[in-house]
C-alpha cells in the first residue's frame, strides 16, 4: 500500500475513533401518563364554565396534552414514545404499569443536590377514598413518589420498545392560591404542578420531585394552560433528566 494511502486511512480512522469518543448515548424516553385518580384541580368548576367539559373530560385532557408537551420537550435531546399517543395501541401496556407500580408520599429532594428520596421508616403511605388522595398534614414539602413493585416491568417494557429511560408523570395538581390585589380588582394566583419520577433501564431513580409554575386565572381551557405554562415545566424535567444522565453517565463504574 502506497505511504500517502496509508497516511490517509490512519488519519481517517483516527477522526473516526475521536468523533466515536464524543458521541453521546442516544437514549430513549417512554412517557407515562398519570392516572385519572391522581388529578387534585380546584378549578373544574372555571374550566367546566369556559369550556363545557366534564371533569372526565377535562382530566384526560390535561393527561393528553401533559404528555405531548414533555414529548415536545425531551424530543429536543433524545427520542421519545408517548403512551397516549396511541390510546387503543398502548391501553394494555398502561394498565400493565398502574397494576405493577405503587405509590410513597415522601419530602420533596433538593434539585441542586439531588439524593433519590429513601422511603420513611413508620410513614403512612397516602390512601385513597372516592377517588381522592388523602394524606396526613405535614409542614415540610412533599411530593408522589412512584415506585416499581413488580420487577418484570421496566426490562418487558425494554425488550418492547428499547426505552431505557422511563418517566413516570405520577401526579397533577391545580391550585388556586391566594387572593391578590390587583389594579383591577382581586385576582386569584393559580399554580400548576406536576409530581414525577425517572428511572433508568436498571429500575434506578435518578430524578424526582415537583415542578410548578404560576398562570393567571383568566386562561381556563387545558389545551392553553399546558401549552402556555406546563411547556416550561416540561422543559425544566428535561434539563434535570439531562443532569442527572451526566452525572451517571460521569460516575466511575464499579
Amino acid at each position: 500500500m502506497p505511504p500517502k494511502v496509508k497516511k490517509a486511512i490512519l488519519i481517517l480512522i483516527s477522526c473516526l475513533l475521536f468523533l466515536a469518543s464524543k458521541a453521546q448515548v442516544k437514549h430513549k424516553v417512554l412517557v407515562i401518563p398519570f392516572e385519572p385518580k391522581l388529578y387534585m384541580s380546584e378549578i373544574d368548576h372555571k374550566i367546566n364554565t369556559e369550556t363545557k367539559l366534564n371533569q372526565k373530560e377535562i382530566k384526560e385532557a390535561f393527561r393528553k396534552s401533559i404528555n405531548a408537551e414533555l414529548a415536545r420537550a425531551l424530543k429536543q435531546k433524545y427520542e421519545v414514545l408517548d403512551l397516549l399517543k396511541d390510546t387503543v395501541k398502548y391501553k394494555k401496556d398502561i394498565l400493565n404499569i398502574y397494576k405493577n407500580i405503587t405509590f410513597s408520599y415522601e419530602k420533596v429532594p433538593d434539585q441542586a443536590n439531588y439524593k433519590a428520596p429513601i422511603e420513611e421508616k413508620g410513614k403512612k403511605d397516602p390512601t385513597i377514598k372516592n377517588g381522592q388522595i388523602l394524606v396526613e398534614t405535614n409542614t415540610e414539602a412533599r411530593f408522589m413518589n412512584a415506585k416499581v413493585t413488580g420487577a418484570a416491568l421496566i426490562p418487558s417494557l425494554y425488550a418492547k420498545y428499547k426505552t431505557d429511560l422511563f418517566l413516570f408523570v405520577n401526579q397533577l395538581d391545580v391550585f388556586s392560591g391566594q387572593a391578590a390585589a390587583s389594579n383591577i380588582g382581586t385576582s386569584t394566583e393559580r399554580i400548576i404542578t406536576l409530581h414525577y419520577t425517572v428511572f433508568t433501564v436498571d429500575a434506578k431513580e435518578i430524578n424526582s420531585g415537583i415542578c410548578s409554575v404560576k398562570f393567571p386565572s383568566d386562561i381556563n381551557a387545558p389545551a392553553k394552560i399546558t401549552s402556555g405554562y406546563v411547556s416550561k415545566i416540561a422543559a425544566e424535567i428535561t434539563r434535570r433528566i439531562a443532569l442527572a444522565l451526566s452525572k451517571t453517565e460521569a460516575a466511575p463504574k464499579k
